[in-house]
C-alpha cells in the first residue's frame, strides 16, 4: 500500500461492497487512512456485489478481509479487527448489523472510542427507514428531481451523476466521520452517526427548501435564477451542435457576455421576466453563429462565465484538468494498464506512485488477523472451516 498523508495513522473498517459507503472509504483512503475492507469468503451466500475491477478507483491502496459474519468465529475476528480500529463504516438496513453481533454497541465493548458510522438511505429511524432504495429514489423523496429540467415527455429528467450517493451520503458520511474524529482527539469518545442519504439530499436542496419555508414560494424548473428562470443561466447551442454553459450571474458579466454577442440593447434588462424569451432568442442566434469551441476560446477568459459542456471523453482530455494531476495511470491484471480518477480532493497528494488495482480475489486476511494476535493454527482452522478467505 502507498498511500499517505493527512490521516495517517487511522484505521477504517468497511463493510460495503458499493454505494455511499464506499465512496466514503474511498475518500478516506486518499486521504492516507488505512481502509480494511470487509468482505465474505467467496463460498458463502448472499457474498456482496463486486464492482467492475475499475469502480470505486479499484478501491486502491486498500486492504481486504475476508470474514463471514454470519458464524461466531467470523463476527469475533471482526470484533478483534475493530478493536484496533478508529472508524468502522456500515451500509446494510437498520437492524442488520446488530442482528449479526457487529452492531455499535458490540463494538464499542470491545472500543470506546470507535467512530462508528451507519449510512442507509432513509436512516435508522422513521418510517421510511427499512425501505429499499437507490440514488434516484433519494434524489426524487429530497425534491432534486422536481427541480430538475424536464425530459421530452414533460417528466423531472434524470440526473447524469449519482449525486445523492456522491454528495448526499458519500461526503456527508465523510464530512461526519472527520468531524468525529477531532471530537475525538479532544474528548477521547467515540460517536455513532446516523448517516441518512435521503437527509443529506435535503441538505444540498437547502437553498430552496428555505425559500419555500420562509415565503412560500413553491421551488421548481425555471423558478429561480439558479434553475433557468433567467437567460444570464441557461446552455446555449452552438454552429457545431455541441452546447455551451452560461452562468453570468453578476451584472457586470452579464453585460460582458451581451457586448461579446452584439446584444448590448439587453445590458439593463437581465432579471426583467417580460423580456427573457426575447433575450434568450439572441443569444440563441448569437451561439449559433460559430463553434462551441470557438465561443469558449472568445468568452472563457473575458469574464462572461462561459464554459464548455463537456462529454466525459473531453473532460478526460481536458487540458487544465491534465495539467492540475486529475487523473492518474494504474494497471490491473486483466485489465492491463488505464487511467483513472486520482487523489484529487484538497490536501492529497496528487503525484503519488501509479497504483495496482488488485483482483478483488485477492486477500490480507491472514496478515491482518495475525496483527491482532490470531495465531497461524487459528488462522488455518477457520479458513478449513469457511470462515475466512
Amino acid at each position: 500500500m502507498t498511500n499517505s498523508g493527512l490521516l495517517d495513522g487511522i484505521t477504517v473498517l468497511d463493510l460495503a461492497s458499493v454505494g455511499p459507503a464506499a465512496r466514503t472509504s474511498r475518500w478516506l483512503a486518499d486521504y492516507g487512512a488505512r481502509v480494511i475492507k470487509i468482505g465474505a469468503p467467496p463460498n458463502r451466500d448472499g457474498v456482496q456485489i463486486t464492482p467492475p475491477f475499475y469502480a470505486y478507483s479499484g478501491h486502491r491502496d486498500m486492504m481486504r478481509a475476508m470474514l463471514d459474519l454470519k458464524s461466531d468465529k467470523g463476527r469475533d475476528a471482526f470484533l478483534r479487527l475493530a478493536a484496533d480500529s478508529d472508524v468502522v463504516i456500515e451500509s446494510f438496513r437498520p437492524g442488520v448489523v446488530d442482528r449479526l453481533g457487529i452492531g455499535e454497541k458490540a463494538v464499542r465493548s470491545v472500543n470506546p472510542a470507535i467512530v462508528y458510522c451507519s449510512t442507509t438511505g432513509y436512516g435508522q429511524t422513521g418510517p421510511r427507514s427499512s425501505w429499499a432504495g437507490h440514488d434516484l429514489n433519494y434524489l426524487a423523496s429530497g425534491g432534486y428531481l422536481d427541480c430538475t429540467g424536464r425530459g421530452t415527455d414533460g417528466g423531472p429528467a434524470l440526473p447524469g451523476a449519482t449525486v445523492a450517493d456522491a454528495a448526499g451520503g458519500g461526503m456527508q458520511a465523510a464530512i461526519a466521520i472527520l468531524s468525529a474524529l477531532i471530537a475525538r482527539s479532544k474528548t477521547g469518545e467515540g460517536a455513532f452517526l446516523d448517516v441518512s442519504i435521503a437527509d443529506g439530499v435535503v441538505a444540498l436542496m437547502s437553498l430552496n427548501v428555505d425559500e419555500y419555508l420562509a415565503t412560500g414560494e413553491v421551488p421548481g424548473p425555471r423558478h429561480s435564477l439558479l434553475t433557468g428562470r433567467y437567460a444570464c443561466y441557461d446552455v446555449y447551442e452552438c454552429a457545431d451542435g455541441k452546447w455551451l454553459a452560461v452562468a453570468a450571474i453578476e451584472p457586470r458579466f452579464f453585460a460582458n457576455l451581451c457586448r461579446a454577442l452584439g446584444c448590448d440593447g439587453w445590458t439593463e434588462h437581465q432579471t426583467d421576466d417580460v423580456e427573457q424569451d426575447a433575450i434568450r432568442a439572441s443569444f440563441r442566434t448569437a451561439f449559433s453563429s460559430r463553434s462551441r469551441d470557438d465561443w469558449v476560446a472568445e468568452l472563457g477568459p473575458a469574464d462572461t462565465c462561459v464554459s464548455s459542456v463537456a462529454t466525459v471523453p473531453e473532460v478526460t482530455a481536458d487540458d487544465h484538468l491534465r495539467e492540475r494531476d486529475v487523473f492518474v495511470t494504474a494497471s490491473h491484471q486483466d485489465g492491463g494498464t488505464f487511467e483513472q480518477v486520482g487523489w484529487l480532493m484538497a490536501g492529497c497528494d496528487r503525484r503519488q506512485p501509479a497504483p495496482v488495482v488488485r483482483d478483488p480475489g485477492v486477500s490480507d486476511t491472514d496478515d491482518l488477523l495475525r496483527e491482532v494476535g490470531i495465531d497461524d493454527a487459528a488462522i488455518a482452522s477457520m479458513r478449513d472451516q469457511g470462515v475466512i478467505a
